[in-house]
């Protein structure tokens, strides 16, 4: 029998994040250790009168292409994906990884080559104007609960916690939010080792219900791209591609990372910011806001909505946020502003020690 947890999860995917439709093209993708929620979509988006197209991954075949693949394959644009990709009205990926450090021993260079050639199809998903309905999710796993350091049990409750729950309700919140921030110019975040400026676009914050990812909890925009000056300490590792970078420091001028150090693996930090030119720029300023995540978990698509922290995105701009900077990298690391931290708009404090003012 389905937990009932994955059977609500899969409603809230097909009803509210994708509004899927009859006779839409829907592209449901995950690994096998997802298998009960892929079918549950499966299965509803059938009953919606779609047509799902399941993609099944599965687990080791992404180390073995970057181990074995040459330089002209890794070249190689996937035209048939591109294909597919434009026929799609709807798409939902699923994280469910059975191993999360798969690719810690690959050459990142080898990843950058190959996020550069396939950029032009997550540009084409992302930032086109008739873009299509997308939603990234997550299914706990052994491995994921390892790294969150929870029992399998105790990262089920957490995850769908967090991802089952009133996004109607809750997007009430974020939109208010959002709308008061929508007349800020200029955003400065102060916290430890931190201080930070940059200007935004008038009404260039989107507030994250649920729709785009679940779980939602945030509101993000793009900074000018120019504008960004000052210095950063984040507070967690970010992990791209299996390697944990640890204790990232980052200092800018105009808008440019100009310095960029870290403990552990910061060869691979400054391989990833050096993917092309864009990757040194921020594509985004995102605010955590989602009330059941309060632990870093070492999962991104939680973490960066963890109440009370702030993310800066190395990288591509979404263009609906109003700035077109370009890059095969999209790259999230958080900073938690719960002790000594604020973020100011236009001079005034807006939110100290995680706490909301307005």
């Amino acid at each position: 029998m389905v937990d009932p947890r994955i059977k609500k999860m899969a409603q809230i995917l097909v009803d509210h994040s994708t509004r899927i439709k009859k006779n839409e093209n829907v592209t449901i993708s995950g690994s096998v250790e997802a298998q009960d929620l892929l079918k549950e979509i499966y299965k509803l988006a059938l009953k919606k009168g779609a047509y799902p197209f399941l993609k099944v991954n599965l687990p080791g075949t992404s180390y073995i292409y970057y181990k074995n693949a040459s330089q002209e394959q890794l070249k190689k644009f996937p035209e048939i994906a591109f294909y597919e990709v434009k026929r799609m009205q709807v798409y939902i990926g699923i994280g469910s990884p059975k191993n999360t450090r798969e690719l810690s021993n690959v050459d990142p260079k080898r990843i950058s080559l190959r996020s550069t050639v396939v950029e032009p199809i997550a540009d084409y998903i992302v930032n086109r104007k008739d873009k299509i309905r997308r939603v990234s999710t997550g299914f706990p796993t052994s491995a994921l609960a390892q790294d969150a350091e929870m029992s399998l049990e105790e990262y089920e409750t957490f995850v769908y916690g967090a991802v089952n729950q009133d996004w109607k309700k809750l997007g009430k919140r974020f939109k208010n939010l959002r709308d008061k921030l929508n007349e800020a110019k200029e955003i400065r975040i102060i916290g430890e080792d931190t201080d930070i400026k940059l200007k935004v676009y008038k009404k260039s914050f989107v507030a994250d219900c649920g729709e785009e990812n679940l779980p939602g909890g945030e509101i993000f925009c793009a900074p000018e791209k120019d504008s960004v000056n000052g210095h950063i300490r984040f507070t967690y590792p970010a992990i791209e591609c299996g390697t944990e970078v640890q204790n990232i420091y980052a200092e800018f001028k105009n808008g440019k990372c100009i310095k960029a150090t870290a403990d552990k693996n910061e060869k691979f930090l400054k391989t990833m910011l050096n993917t092309d030119k864009g990757a040194k720029y921020i594509g985004e300023l995102g605010i955590g806001m989602n009330p059941k995540i309060t632990k870093f978990t070492k999962d991104l698509l939680f973490d960066e909505k963890i109440g009370g922290t702030i993310h800066l995105a190395f990288g591509m701009a979404y263009k609906e946020c109003g700035e077109p900077n370009k890059s095969a990298l999209h790259w999230d690391i958080v900073k938690d502003l719960r002790k000594n931290g604020q973020i100011i708009a236009d001079g005034k404090v807006v939110q100290k020690n995680g706490k909301w003012l307005i």
